[in-house]
């Protein structure tokens, strides 16, 4: 055995100890993330949130409003959980929180939509709860609309047109929407797939800045040095590769999970998205070395992987694109890990694509790799003379 990879064992086992002996460890490499596959798992176990409550206000009670609530109240994402007399009482209900959105439908509606005179109806979402009032806001537009036409069908009906002369009259265009990679509209196939390892890189950023901050604050960063025979590279290869190999055990463990219980759509292989997670890992880790190098502070380098680790929820692209944002923001969306995972799921994941068509990405968090040696010498420095001041 050479005698660096002597002294990597020997940093190895050191490390594995301290993880061993501090429950801040096993909290933030293991129980966080599973914690959070479960949570968010289960939170969109049915791919969309179902029967939201919602009220109404029917002023006009006929035959025909009672069919219209029916019809709103048969749409999975809409449960219709009271009836009020006023708006002002339903307004109220909305702002206590008792239910997300009401359909008011004023006096005389059925009879004016008898005589062709265009009623009015309203629905009043609340947009605080973003998810919950766009379902509900979708299935009132949907149900107004659905209303209009049968009742227009009705009409030319009555007025001796036949089914096909109405069905052109009422809807002369016909759209025929075919969902790709995701025929379900399932909303947990692109919620769980990156929030899974964006909790996981966030984790990783700050347990790996925490991690080097800690050997300053027990002032054991001169034996950290001795050990590694004054190498930093040696020091923090053997220090950080017991993290890594936890961290791409929990990072397999969640495709594992969304690929292989969930079924959820993987067209390029099981392998490809492990191995994506494997780079994740690496990059994540040298981000937070590099965080830790750049402020030489633990408690600097915490904030700046927190915030970073943030960001990164809302630039990565999965919740709104980034050809759609700034021509700035989408420059700086190079700089995120997640960014480039997101970009390897969607090239691997859901459309299948070779690797070759996602080089680019594979190349990005391989370059974050380089990180961590533009802060060597201040880390070394810093190991060497930094001392702890309470």
């Amino acid at each position: 055995m050479s005698n660096t990879a002597y002294k990597l064992i020997k940093i190895m086992r050191r490390e594995v100890l301290r993880i061993a002996t501090k429950p801040m460890y096993l909290f933030c490499m293991i129980i966080a993330p599973l914690l959070c596959y479960v949570f968010f798992a289960t939170l969109m176990s049915n791919g969309l949130p179902t029967d939201l409550p919602a009220g109404v206000v029917d002023l006009d009670n006929t035959s025909t409003t009672r069919n219209i609530i029916r019809n709103l109240d048969a749409f999975q994402q809409t449960k219709i959980v009271a009836h009020y007399t006023s708006v002002a009482e339903a307004r109220k209900a909305v702002q206590r929180g008792d239910i997300y959105a009401f359909y008011y439908i004023p006096e005389g509606t059925t009879e004016e939509t008898l005589a062709s005179r265009q009623p009015k109806v309203s629905f009043y979402a609340n947009y605080s709860y973003l998810i919950a009032g766009s379902l509900i806001y979708r299935d009132m537009r949907t149900m107004s609309e659905l209303a209009g036409g049968a009742v227009g069908r009705a009409t030319l009906y009555a007025k001796g047109a036949t089914e096909d002369q109405a069905m052109a009259f009422l809807q002369p265009i016909v759209i025929d929407t075919h969902a790709i990679n995701n025929p379900w509209l399932n909303y947990s196939i692109y919620l769980c797939n990156t929030l899974f390892p964006g909790v996981l890189m966030l984790l990783i950023f700050m347990t790996t800045a925490y991690t080097l901050g800690t050997e300053i604050k027990e002032n054991t960063g001169k034996e950290l040095m001795a050990l590694a025979d004054n190498s930093i590279v040696t020091a923090l290869v053997g220090k950080i590769l017991p993290q890594t190999l936890v961290f791409f055990i929990m990072a397999t463990f969640h495709n594992i999970y969304l690929y292989g219980f969930m079924h959820f759509p993987c067209h390029g292989g099981i392998l490809s998205m492990i191995l994506a997670g494997l780079l994740l890992v690496l990059a994540s880790q040298a981000v937070g070395i590099f965080f830790y190098g750049l402020f030489g502070s633990m408690r600097l380098a915490l904030s700046a992987a927190s915030l970073w680790g943030v960001l990164s929820f809302s630039i990565s692209g999965f919740t709104f694109p980034v050809m759609a944002m700034h021509p700035t923001l989408q420059a700086l969306s190079n700089l995120f890990p997640l960014r480039h995972y997101f970009l390897l799921y969607v090239n691997q994941a859901l459309n299948g694509y070779p690797i070759i068509y996602a080089w680019h990405s594979v190349v990005a968090l391989m370059l974050f790799l380089l990180l961590p040696f533009f802060v060597l010498k201040k880390l070394r420095l810093i190991m060497e003379t930094y001392e702890y001041l309470p």
